[in-house]
């Protein structure tokens, strides 16, 4: 089998109301989202998406008659690519998608076939008022949820933790929650400071006195010794590394014991195959890996299917935040990726990723 051709379906969705995200300083007004097309001399076609796939096109030329089934020199080629241009892994993801089509089976089993749903977290993307954040939790929880992360922007760290007490006062102690600030990677052109250890270290303790389960990246990804200075002098969790850019750095995290969970996205960070292996080095040291998922439905099926094939948790990182993020918003162009009523989230049965495009929605939407 072999790639004749890479199509790169660029779209953009207005946002009107915008989406205010917690690490954006700028309110987000479209959302922009590249489906990658990758076509075979037999007929089977694969299809990805994450990264916008910016400046592809210069690299395209190296894909093209090579045989998609052999994976490893794929993801040894674009690991030469990603040095030099962008993170082209929703191509892996697409190449994925033809391997587990042309074995008739759903791409989790090829990784490991562990489980066929996974627990979900709703994952929140604004900042809130402590009010107004319960009042979404409960309704999560409504919604079949049985864990939600609450997002705490470094400069209104009081009025985060306020939300948090009073989304634990609402949901009371059965119930998880999860604290991100956002620390390891910035925005470009974001210059301000990291908090500091002493102040991430007050936060860390007021956050484990209200049973938050894990405290997302609360300090830049060279500061190790202060991630564990947290997790021993606390005893919170600490989780982290969802967009380190590349399997050495990822590994060797994992070796120093930097974090409790790891998370890297399997679209915009390491890929899926590189993804595993992150998996099964911090299962080794009895660590847990759950990848960070904030892309689009197509990215949300790509890291599921990896996260079900090594048996990731506790749980997958589902984003959710209504009205500003919706699964209709998300994945505005194939089938809305949906959690079952029990919290769930079933692994797609058909061969390869499951995914369900809707073209009309990409003919609409197309930048």
């Amino acid at each position: 089998m072999k790639i004749t051709e890479i199509r790169l379906h660029r779209m953009s969705l207005p946002l009107d109301p915008p989406f205010l995200a917690a690490w954006d300083p700028h309110p987000r007004r479209s959302f922009a989202a590249t489906l990658v097309e990758v076509r075979t001399d037999e007929g089977v076609t694969g299809y990805g998406s994450g990264d916008t796939m910016t400046g592809f096109e210069e690299y395209e030329h190296l894909f093209l008659g090579t045989d998609p089934l052999r994976m490893l020199e794929q993801v040894r080629r674009l690991e030469t690519v990603t040095f030099h241009g962008g993170r082209y892994w929703p191509l892996e993801a697409a190449l994925w998608d033809i391997v587990g089509k042309t074995a008739g089976l759903p791409v989790s089993v090829l990784f490991g076939g562990a489980r066929d749903r996974l627990p979900v977290y709703a994952s929140s993307g604004e900042l809130k008022s402590p009010g107004d954040r319960a009042e979404s939790v409960l309704a999560a929880r409504e919604r079949g949820f049985r864990a939600v992360k609450i997002r705490i922007a470094r400069d209104r760290l009081a009025e985060g933790i306020a939300a948090v007490r009073a989304t634990r006062e609402a949901v009371g102690d059965g119930f998880d929650l999860m604290v991100d600030l956002n620390q390891m990677w910035r925005m470009a052109g974001d210059v301000e400071p990291a908090l500091s250890l002493a102040t991430v270290h007050r936060v860390a303790a007021e956050l484990r006195d209200l049973g938050v389960l894990w405290l997302e990246e609360p300090l830049p990804q060279t500061d190790v010794r202060g991630a564990q200075r947290v997790r021993a002098q606390t005893g919170i969790q600490v989780a982290g590394g969802e967009m380190v850019r590349s399997l050495p750095e990822m590994i060797a995290l994992v070796e120093a014991d930097a974090f409790d969970v790891y998370q890297p996205d399997v679209v915009l960070a390491v890929g899926m195959l590189r993804a595993r292996q992150v998996a099964e080095s911090a299962q080794l040291r009895h660590r847990r890996f759950t990848p960070h998922t904030w892309s689009n439905g197509l990215g949300l099926l790509a890291n599921l299917h990896v996260a079900a094939g090594v048996d990731a948790g506790p749980y997958l990182e589902y984003p959710f935040d209504p009205p500003g993020w919706t699964p209709e918003r998300r994945d505005f162009f194939l089938e809305p990726v949906q959690i079952a009523a029990d919290g769930t989230l079933p692994v797609p049965s058909a061969p390869g990723l499951g995914a369900v495009i809707d073209w009309s929605a990409v003919e609409h939407y197309a930048d």
